[in-house]
């Protein structure tokens, strides 16, 4: 079963069923930096001071207590001429980071198709309202930084997994004001992303409904959604916050596909293995990259 909902693209390119290629292991790191999100003492809300957790499991990496949070920005192109940013937002139930299969890896991907990922470490156990402050501050400062970094400051979008594709939604519904004081000039900058990817988006719906965080959301950004019917436990909200989308008329394309489950990354045998060409192919009607 495949299901694909267009709502507001005049033309969308589909892409043969094939398997997504593994992504390459060796992200290329040449020119490659992090940055901090917060100066010394400005970090608002709560962090935990325990000591940051790297955790390896083979050639995956998994982070949990981050108490520094920061992003690292991987370049797509040495060249002058901008390009589009996409800060991507891993997923891990708001306990850990999957650091590697939901974030390097996908900055990997996004390197070859053209745009520059920038991977966001954002608070971890258990804290919402850090997180989000560190994804408000990180859309900033890649919006101040844009023309330095050769990035186009119009076309910066964000992109979340499972937990994470919660937080970029929740950017997205509620980009109209900050939930923190300002720091300095960077927080002059515009808090909308220009476009929005959801990939099996985790805590969209609450007893039944649409999240109360999304219900008032105005002139979101248009938005991809990769999900499966077989991914039990997210694939309602997905389905309430595409009808939201709709309802608001919102530029939207939903990908809901029969089997995949949860997880997968970049990676699946199943009938989701499509969800990064079909992505991409969305991303084209938006003239990205």
């Amino acid at each position: 079963m495949m299901r694909l909902l267009i709502s507001g693209l005049s033309s969308l390119f589909l892409i043969a069923d094939a398997a997504f290629a593994e992504p390459d292991a060796s992200l290329t790191t040449e020119r490659s930096f992090d940055l901090r999100l917060w100066p010394e003492g400005a970090m608002p809300g709560k962090h935990t001071s325990q000591a940051e957790i790297v955790e390896k499991h083979g050639e995956a990496v998994r982070i949990a207590q981050v108490s520094t949070p920061l992003i690292t920005i991987y370049p797509a192109t040495s060249s002058s001429k901008l390009g589009a940013a996409i800060i991507i937002c891993p997923g891990g139930s708001y306990i850990h980071l999957g650091y590697s299969k939901e974030g390097t890896e996908v900055a990997a991907w996004l390197n070859r198709i053209g745009i520059t990922g920038i991977v966001l470490k954002y608070r971890v156990p258990q804290n919402r309202g850090g997180a989000f402050d560190d994804l408000q501050r990180a859309i900033r400062l890649v919006r101040a930084n844009a023309k330095t970094w050769h990035i186009d400051p119009s076309k910066i979008g964000v992109m979340g997994f499972s937990a994470g594709g919660h937080l970029a939604a929740r950017l997205s519904a509620n980009h109209d004001h900050a939930t923190y004081e300002t720091v300095d000039t960077a927080d002059q900058a515009s808090l909308r992303p220009d476009f929005t990817l959801l990939v099996y988006p985790a805590y969209l719906e609450k007893d039944g409904l649409l999240a109360p965080e999304f219900s008032k959301g105005k002139d979101l950004p248009p938005v991809f959604i990769a999900q499966t019917e077989d991914d039990l436990r997210f694939v309602k909200g997905s389905k309430l916050f595409e009808a939201y989308l709709e309802n608001t008329h919102t530029p939207h394309e939903f990908l809901l596909l029969a089997t995949g489950g949860h997880g997968y990354g970049l990676q699946s045998d199943k009938e989701i293995k499509v969800w990064p060409e079909r992505a991409q192919a969305w991303l084209k009607t938006l003239k990205v990259p």
